[in-house]
């Protein structure tokens, strides 16, 4: 076949409300929720500063892919504009390493979810609750784009209300101080080591796993193709998702740290650990666990609904280009690439087979493979903004509507700082699989080009 895609077929039914919304509710995890305990235990109150530096580069991605998409509002986002500027290889391993890390997710997620409800009947096997949540979410992305957008926007809005609302609850807490708890002030900040307890290393080490948190922010360019006006859309969707999520984040965490000495929270296990449940406690909220149990449930389930929706479209995009069965690119009569979501359903499957298994190398495996492509995918993008200013300026055609302030200097030092984040996880000690499993995958993902590539005709991007 040609290198032109094929015609997609999809629906431009989202508008900018439901973009943002589907965006922070594939950034928003379950980890927020149960106290980010892995990057407090390496920086303590100075994790507030990594998500600084994190909202930043989360900021700039963000922007680099509205600055990109809104001049390409094509199915397959990001990984069809590489193909177009880098070349078929990069939109191969893009979109593909994409894919994966998001049906790791999916699957993870919806065990995720199985786990929250046993929280309520912990006699229930883990499997069952998986299995149905699965079909749950197949459902809904089933249904036309509308509907989906619609249930994902009510489903981010549980997580964003909870988050507001403990934010508030934080605030009086810390200034006033509440009937059950004497105000804390800011001596916990500073407590316990002081606010760099690790010094700068033990900050950078936090990086890595603040970074994390904002592994999702790119959901907004991906949806470009079903957006009613993408142009402008998709950079207001952009600018309100980033904005909202580092300041959601960055003020939930300076409260978690005020409230909860950092040494307590960094031990955080479970629900009822939760920094969340000891403010909602401290608050007066019945049954406090309860409704926290119930708010990360909901968490769970909007992330898997947006992950499957993100690998739906980029294997459908896949197929445009000749990379992924043709049979994947078909829609239904209301747009829904419905093949590519069966097969996108994989992770939901593997998900069932694992938590009836409860294969824990297994986990470890996809954990690795999960890490290492979602940096690759960040820094393969930043190439692709760099290329997509140089090619369209040798071009002498017009400039995007959006423009990255600052760029290529902006992007260039946030491509550093993921080279950086990258190199790092070689180093922190339970983090290895993201190279030992995360590099071999990427061969075997060179080699499947190498094999797809013989049988189309997709030697070159198309124009």
């Amino acid at each position: 076949m040609s290198g032109a895609p094929v015609e997609t077929g999809l629906q431009r039914r989202l508008g900018s409300r439901q973009i943002a919304m589907i965006g922070l509710g594939g950034a928003i995890g379950t980890g927020l929720f149960l106290g980010s305990g892995l990057a407090i235990s390496q920086a303590g109150p100075a994790t507030i500063l990594a998500h600084v530096a994190c909202a930043l580069v989360a900021l700039v991605i963000a922007w680099a892919l509205a600055e990109m998409v809104v001049v390409h509002p094509e199915a397959g986002a990001f990984g069809a504009v590489a193909h177009r500027y880098l070349g078929p290889f990069a939109g191969f391993v893009t979109r593909w390493t994409y894919w994966t890390i998001q049906v790791i997710a999916t699957g993870g997620e919806v065990i995720a979810a199985g786990i929250y409800l046993r929280f309520w009947w912990p006699a229930i096997p883990l499997w069952l609750p998986v299995v149905v949540f699965g079909v749950v979410v197949v459902a809904v992305n089933a249904a036309t784009v509308r509907l989906f957008g619609t249930v994902e926007y009510w489903f981010a809005m549980v997580k964003v209300v909870a988050i507001v609302v403990f934010i508030l609850l934080g605030v009086v807490l810390i200034v006033f101080g509440l009937p059950a708890a004497p105000a804390t002030g800011l001596h916990n900040l500073t407590a316990d080591g002081g606010f760099l307890p690790k010094g700068w290393g033990g900050l950078l080490l936090a990086m890595v796993f603040v970074l994390f948190s904002y592994i999702g922010t790119e959901v907004v360019s991906v949806t470009a193709a079903e957006s009613v006006d993408p142009v402008r859309d998709i950079p207001r969707a952009a600018r309100r998702m980033v904005l909202r999520l580092a300041l959601f984040y960055l003020l939930a965490i300076t409260v978690v740290l005020t409230v909860v000495p950092w040494s307590v929270t960094a031990q955080t296990k479970d629900i009822t650990a939760s920094p969340f449940v000891r403010v909602f406690d401290s608050a007066g909220v019945p049954a406090a666990a309860a409704v926290m149990n119930l708010v990360v449930l909901t968490a769970a389930l909007s992330s898997a609904n947006t992950n499957l929706y993100l690998t739906t479209r980029m294997l459908h995009s896949l197929a445009g280009h000749g990379y992924a069965p043709r049979w994947t690119a078909r829609v239904t009569p209301a747009g829904v690439p419905r093949n590519a979501l069966v097969l996108s359903a994989l992770g939901l499957v593997l998900a069932a087979t694992l938590s009836w298994r409860q294969d824990n190398a297994a986990y470890l495996v996809l954990f690795g493979v999960s890490i290492f492509g979602a940096l690759v995918v960040w820094l393969l993008i930043l190439a692709t903004h760099a290329v997509f200013r140089r090619k369209r300026a040798a071009l002498g055609e017009p400039a995007s509507p959006v423009r990255l302030w600052g760029a290529p200097v902006t992007s260039g030092l946030a491509a550093l700082f993921l080279a950086g984040v990258l190199v790092s996880t070689w180093f922190i000690d339970g983090l290895e699989p993201a190279w030992e499993y995360g590099v071999p995958f990427f061969v075997l993902l060179t080699i499947a080009y190498f094999v797809t590539a013989r049988r189309t005709d997709t030697a070159e991007s198309p124009r």
